[in-house]
């Protein structure tokens, strides 16, 4: 089985650095479970939460964008992994999605 971390750093290599930590730190906070886009979209919905959270501002457009990456690469993952059940995964990233609001 691969990596999360593993896996995210081969295929953010060339993101902008201050993006790459910050999508990283998400991800570190997360308990690996399932596969790897498992993974990546609980750290964009913990990203996402913790910018919804937040008083709003310049300061949290970082975490936002860190969210949006996390959601692209997580469909990315299950994409090469398991491209058979990507829509379905894609829809569930949605209903997640709207909860947190």
């Amino acid at each position: 089985m691969i990596c999360p971390a593993e896996w995210f750093l081969a295929e953010s290599a060339g993101a902008p650095e201050a993006l790459r930590g910050r999508a990283a730190g998400y991800l570190e906070r997360v308990l690996p479970q399932g596969g790897v886009a498992e993974a990546l979209a609980e750290a964009a919905a913990l990203a996402l939460r913790e910018t919804l959270a937040h008083d709003g501002g310049r300061s949290i457009a970082l975490d936002l964008l860190a969210a949006d990456a996390l959601v692209t690469l997580a469909l990315l993952a299950k994409a090469q992994g398991d491209p058979g059940s990507l829509a379905e995964f894609a829809a569930g990233l949605r209903t997640a999605e709207a909860t947190l609001r």
